[in-house]
């Protein structure tokens, strides 16, 4: 992936995924690449096509909840390009859960009942929804893991106002209700997902990408009751396969193990699990589009010129 030079640009910053380039103090760039990351480590190879599901998806939930809180997007110049206002973030995911799934099943089946401060009901069984979605945050970590914090502990440590904590709450709750709400009509379940956010201003902001397969777990809802009597697996799509073949090669992340190699029929088997994941969120047929770095400059350069940023 090219490496660009903007005009007034002020900063670059690599991400697990995203290449962020700052536009003066008010502005981004972000370009979505094929990297894949799990366990908060990218992975040996890029996969086609990843960088334009994820920017597409995100853009199209974005603009669907841009009546319940403002958000940093502005402009999709390329299919894998977001422009947007450049916003000041709270170090802090936002993790809201409906199901007892993952890394909240993972703490529930060793015995524990609180995760992130919050209390969680005895006598569930892995995938059960939870009576209402709980908020389990997380400190955005700049390298190495994200970690578990409660809401006392985010307000104690300065990372939100006790005001702010509350309208990241509120928007958190109706932003997954609408996320449900879309996956309802497309025959899925929303079950879990994150959000960030930060402030312009005095205003929050949602920032970054939202109900993507790399933010976000889906279920089909059909069989869903039926798979959760027979206690069997649930049929979903997020990155969640991923993860769990790098737990069948003997890779967490942990201190020691290294990455297992991906063969190409892998890696197309994880390209076509994101592009099921698009059509089947978005409910429209993915057209896959090649842009040469230089187009894309080009197409960049003309939105920022647009959107007043240059």
């Amino acid at each position: 992936m090219a490496n660009y030079q903007f005009p007034n640009q002020t900063a670059f910053y690599r991400g697990k995924v995203r290449d962020v380039y700052s536009i003066g103090n008010n502005w981004l760039v972000m370009v979505a690449s094929n990297r894949i990351s799990a366990f908060d480590v990218i992975l040996s190879s890029p996969i086609p096509f990843k960088g334009q599901v994820l920017n597409q998806v995100a853009a199209y939930m974005l603009n669907a909840t841009k009546d319940i809180c403002p958000n940093w997007l502005v402009d999709t110049p390329a299919p894998n390009v977001a422009v947007g206002k450049r916003c000041d973030a709270f170090k802090i995911e936002m993790v809201v859960r409906g199901n007892l799934t993952g890394h909240a099943w993972r703490t529930y089946s060793s015995g524990k009942r609180v995760l992130c401060g919050v209390q969680m009901p005895d006598g569930m069984k892995e995938n059960d929804f939870f009576p209402s979605p709980i908020i389990t945050p997380s400190t955005k970590a700049s390298e190495g893991h994200d970690e578990d914090i409660s809401a006392e502990e985010i307000i104690a440590k300065g990372l939100a106002t006790a005001e702010e904590w509350e309208i990241l709450c509120n928007y958190t709750l109706q932003l997954f209700a609408k996320g449900k709400e879309i996956a309802a009509k497309r025959g899925l379940i929303l079950v879990d997902t994150k959000y960030e956010f930060g402030k312009i201003g005095g205003t929050v902001y949602l920032m970054d990408e939202i109900h993507t397969p790399d933010s976000s777990r889906y279920f089909y809802a059909d069989g869903f009751e039926d798979r959760q009597a027979k206690g069997e697996r649930q049929k979903q799509l997020s990155k969640e396969f991923v993860r769990e073949w790098l737990i069948e090669n003997n890779f967490m992340g942990k201190e020691g193990q290294s990455v297992p190699a991906m063969s190409e029929e892998w890696i197309q088997t994880i390209s076509n699990r994101y592009i099921e994941l698009y059509e089947q969120v978005i409910g429209e047929k993915f057209v896959p589009q090649i842009l040469s770095d230089d187009d894309t400059y080009n197409r960049i350069i003309e939105s920022l010129q647009k959107t007043g940023a240059l």
